[in-house]
């Protein structure tokens, strides 16, 4: 059986909960890794290189663009992030699955390049729940808020480009639901591909009397 991780991107609605549940669900349970990314923005107070974030130049950055050392990019406010493809695959190679929080853009860019890709999008139950769970933050103006809400209705054109809509209705039974997909998705037949040739190869074989 193939004992290396899996790539699980995680995406949905600002303000539907998915930093917490990510947050959890490697605080419950051991086999899961989250991905840093690579930016050129600076450091922040509390922030450490290589846990929050590998802190490179530009110059660094658009180097590796060009070795093809991302799993996707993109430019914000003047500065790009990316998620450095070696770093994930060592944690994949260990056995470990691992956790992307990235927006819709990227994760159908990284489901193109790379199909195995387990995709979840995080939702509330209800729109009316995500626009109040936006108020209850109390970190954003109500412009902002508005405008949070017209990018989550653009967004819900791509949900079902995704592998599995996640509700999270309540957190902690979200966070078990999140970990058994992912656990199942583990056996899915395109992520068993090498099992798949072994077992052609032996029946190929015994059915011949060989």
């Amino acid at each position: 059986m193939n004992k290396n991780g899996i790539l699980v991107v995680v995406s949905g609605f600002s303000g539907a909960g998915k930093g917490t549940l990510v947050r959890k669900l490697l605080e419950k349970y051991d086999n899961y890794s989250l991905s840093v990314s690579m930016t050129t923005r600076n450091k922040r107070e509390g922030e450490e290189d290589g846990v929050s974030y590998f802190f490179v130049d530009h110059k660094k950055f658009e180097q590796t663009i060009i070795e093809d050392g991302l799993l996707e990019y993109a430019s914000y406010c003047g500065n790009y992030y990316g998620t450095p493809k070696d770093y994930v695959k060592k944690q994949l190679a260990q056995g470990k699955d691992v956790i992307l929080e990235i927006e819709v853009q990227g994760a159908l860019q990284i489901k193109k390049k790379y199909p195995t890709t387990l995709l979840l999008f995080v939702t509330p139950p209800s729109g009316e729940e995500l626009i109040t769970r936006l108020r209850t933050r109390n970190t954003e103006t109500e412009e902002d808020i508005m405008r949070r809400i017209s990018r989550a209705a653009e967004e819900v054109d791509s949900i079902s480009k995704y592998d599995y809509l996640v509700i999270n209705d309540n957190i902690d039974e979200c966070v078990d639901e999140l970990h058994n997909i992912i656990a199942s998705a583990h056996n899915a037949p395109i992520r068993q591909q090498d099992l798949i040739d072994r077992l052609k190869n032996e029946l190929d074989i015994l059915s011949k009397g060989e």
